[in-house]
């Protein structure tokens, strides 16, 4: 089988194409790396001649004069000048419905071309697009990463791309898009509830994790615990971290000599991966039901990890015991979880060892690569 994978988010299509090889299929994945995070690709379309010195300077004033990143433009160049390499595959599957991230014109011609030179292609719900977007903003109530606008509309800068999502020319990419595909496949729980009732839903599949990169290391508690906080300074709000940061301002001066606190700021994710070994605990977002790939991939290395448990991800894998933490945007409840986990440490080692095995049994990437195979094949 050859398989055409289109754009990138934390890893995940890069996890899929590695179960998808050890499973004899061909696989080509191409996308722009997720901007700072460099995540390998086989064909990049991310923006180069932007980034020089001088066009950079034009792109920025283009930007504040006219609202218009010509990067986006020279993205759907390079996309272009790839398609040749981008025909009779029997699967193409898209991280989203707009996967090339260029001008929505020059989209939607593009996706044509990948379309008709194709046979069967799928889309993930995997992110926010703009059923997403329909429905959290229905549902106000929803944990969801736009509750934070709802609160405070003075984060239009940080929420501008989300709400483009919801504009007129962003939906006809997405009526063309679920129009021609086979099907919508779910990757968490935070997603099902917006696609599940639509017609081309072919049902969740969890994020695929290669569980030979991530050595399984059980915790160690010889002096400090430490607390490891990546922020992404383009989610800022969308992970709550405020509340984590106000957090860990009383953690640190109520056991200041039982942690050790780590925070890094946008950082590629390689760099990331390495300085977060050290850590035992792990504070991912506030505003999920279900885990995404960062905290999976933390999980995996036995991390305990404050993310989305919610009662709903307990119910859906039938989980007696914890397998990290519910992360609430509350600064009390969060940091009276830490508490007990500094004052507890035999808990931390437990729930690392727990945290591994269910990744091990539910997001094993061979075994979701499967699953993905399955599903392709069904329609």
């Amino acid at each position: 089988m050859r398989v055409l994978l289109i754009g990138e988010y934390s890893r995940l299509h890069n996890s899929l194409k590695e179960g998808l090889v050890k499973l004899g299929c061909e696989v080509i994945l191409v996308a722009n790396s997720d901007g700072f995070k460099e995540f390998p690709v086989d064909y990049s379309t991310d923006f180069k001649f932007c980034k020089t010195k001088i066009i950079n300077i034009s792109r920025q004033i283009i930007v504040r004069l006219f609202n218009y990143d010509i990067a986006k433009l020279e993205q759907g160049l390079r996309f272009y000048f790839l398609l040749k390499k981008m025909k009779n595959f029997d699967i193409v599957q898209f991280i989203h419905e707009t996967p090339i991230k260029t001008d929505k014109k020059f989209e939607v011609f593009l996706l044509k071309k990948i379309f008709n030179a194709n046979k069967k292609v799928f889309i993930l719900s995997c992110g926010v697009d703009y059923l997403n977007m329909k429905y959290d903003t229905t549902h106000r109530d929803k944990k969801s990463s736009i509750q934070p606008f709802f609160e405070n509309q003075k984060l239009v800068e940080e929420y501008n791309s989300l709400f483009d999502l919801l504009k007129e020319n962003h939906k006809k990419a997405h009526d063309f898009v679920l129009e021609n595909c086979k099907g919508i496949i779910a990757c968490d729980l935070d997603y099902i509830n917006a696609v599940k009732n639509h017609s081309k839903y072919l049902g969740l599949i969890p994020y695929p994790i290669n569980l030979d990169k991530f050595i399984f290391n059980e915790l160690k508690i010889d002096h400090k615990i430490v607390i490891f906080l990546g922020i992404n300074e383009w989610s800022y709000n969308q992970k709550g971290i405020v509340y984590f940061e106000k957090a860990l301002e009383i953690i640190s001066e109520k056991y200041p000599e039982k942690v050790e606190i780590i925070i890094t700021r946008t950082i590629p994710y390689k760099k990331y991966i390495n300085l977060y070994n050290r850590a035992h605990i792990l504070l991912d977002q506030t505003f999920a039901y279900d885990q995404g790939y960062n905290a999976l991939e933390a999980m995996t290395k036995g991390k305990v990890v404050f993310t989305g448990a919610e009662t709903e991800f307990m119910k859906h894998y039938n989980l007696t015991e914890k397998v990290a933490i519910n992360a609430l945007p509350n600064v009390e409840s969060l940091t009276n979880e830490l508490s007990f986990l500094i004052e507890n440490p035999a808990e931390i080692i437990a729930l690392g060892k727990r945290a591994r095995a269910f990744v091990e049994k539910e997001h094993n990437y061979i075994k979701i690569a499967e699953k993905y195979i399955e599903t392709w094949k069904s329609k």
